[in-house]
Formats: structure tokens, C-alpha cells, sequence
């Protein structure tokens, strides 16, 4: 009976790890302001430059939206959209963003060999590990870890953010510190690759 009653708790807690702690229906009330800038469910950017938040994974948009508001990740267009939101809107927010569906693109057929071979197996020579370790060989990311989802990104986003973590602009949070050895070792060539490749990634 204690091995039975222990499993069920166990259920319980995995089965509500997995799917977060926030309420979609609750972030989809607030979620109006954000389809200026990253469209309907936060699936069609207006801009390349702008990131697809579908289905990114939950605990990472949390983090993401919090450090925003905070104010440790600056971006310059989001500063004040968040400041009257509560902890529980800013999670909200995440579930009703990660239950949307990431559309996948066409990358550039002329980059995805050279793409691929990076996201899959990395570069041993200059010590890149591959992105598919962390971010799944679907590029689903890893929501227990709070890896995002990569998969269907727009490249020209990808791209930015690799180069600001080599740059060391983009550094806080949890995981800046892997992402910003990850991206110091890679050129401007392998970056412009492998976030081709990631945009047709499914």
C-alpha cells in the first residue's frame, strides 16, 4: 500500500512538472499586447529579428519573461510591457504560449549540410559539442532542464542571440554561461549554418 500511495504522489508531481504551473486560458487574456510584435500565439514575428515564442517550452519562457522584467535581459522594445504583470501572469503567459504550435520554415538548401552537421555532431576540432545534446535531435528542446525548443525558429533570430552570447550581451540566466562557451567557439559562417538549419528543423 506505501508502494502504491508513493507511486501515485510520484505520478502527481512528474505529471505536474511536466506540464508547469501556469493556467494557458488565464495567459491567452494577456497575451493581446505581445501579437503586435510576435503575432497570433506568438507564432509569425512581424520581424525576423523577433523571436517565435510557440512552444518553446514553459519553464524557459518563464525564466525569459521574468529576467525581462527585472530588467537583467534588456530588450529595448519590451521594456515597460511587463511591469503591471504578476509572477502568476508572467507564468500564465509561458503555458499559453509554450501550448501554441512552432511553425517550421524553409531553410536555404545551400547552408543545411553544413548546419546540419554542426547542430548534430558539433565541431570536434574547435571544441563546439553539438546542439542537439541539449536542444534534441528535433530540435524539441528539454523542458524538465528549461532548454527551449529550437526547432522552426527564424534564423535570423538565431542568429542574433548566438552572437550576443559570444559577444557576452546576452548573460544572465541559468544557462547563459553554457550558451556563451557554446558560442565563442563558433564563426560567423557556422553560426549563419546552423541557424538556417534550425529554422527548417522539426
Amino acid at each position: 500500500m506505501k508502494k502504491l500511495i508513493a507511486g501515485v504522489v510520484l505520478g502527481v508531481g512528474l505529471t505536474a512538472m511536466a506540464h508547469g504551473a501556469g493556467d494557458p486560458e488565464a495567459g491567452e487574456a494577456n497575451a493581446a499586447v505581445c501579437a503586435s510584435c510576435h503575432g497570433e500565439g506568438g507564432a509569425k514575428p512581424i520581424m525576423g529579428a523577433y523571436p517565435k515564442l510557440s512552444g518553446l517550452g514553459e519553464k524557459y519562457l518563464y525564466r525569459q519573461l521574468v529576467a525581462i522584467k527585472e530588467g537583467d535581459r534588456q530588450i529595448a522594445e519590451m521594456t515597460g510591457l511587463l511591469d503591471n504583470m504578476s509572477d502568476d501572469d508572467l507564468q500564465d503567459l509561458a503555458a499559453y504560449f509554450d501550448e501554441q504550435n512552432m511553425g517550421v520554415q524553409q531553410a536555404n538548401p545551400d547552408l543545411i549540410d553544413e548546419g546540419a552537421a554542426l547542430y548534430r555532431g558539433g565541431n570536434l576540432a574547435s571544441g563546439v559539442p553539438a546542439c542537439a545534446g541539449c536542444h534534441n535531435p528535433q530540435g524539441k528542446g528539454n523542458e524538465p532542464a528549461g532548454y527551449p525548443r529550437l526547432g522552426g525558429q527564424n534564423a535570423e533570430y538565431v542568429t542574433k542571440q548566438l552572437k550576443a552570447y559570444r559577444d557576452g550581451e546576452r548573460n544572465t540566466g541559468q544557462n547563459a554561461a553554457i550558451m556563451m562557451d557554446v558560442a565563442a567557439k563558433l564563426t560567423d559562417s557556422e553560426i549563419e549554418a546552423v541557424a538556417n538549419y534550425i529554422s527548417g528543423l522539426n
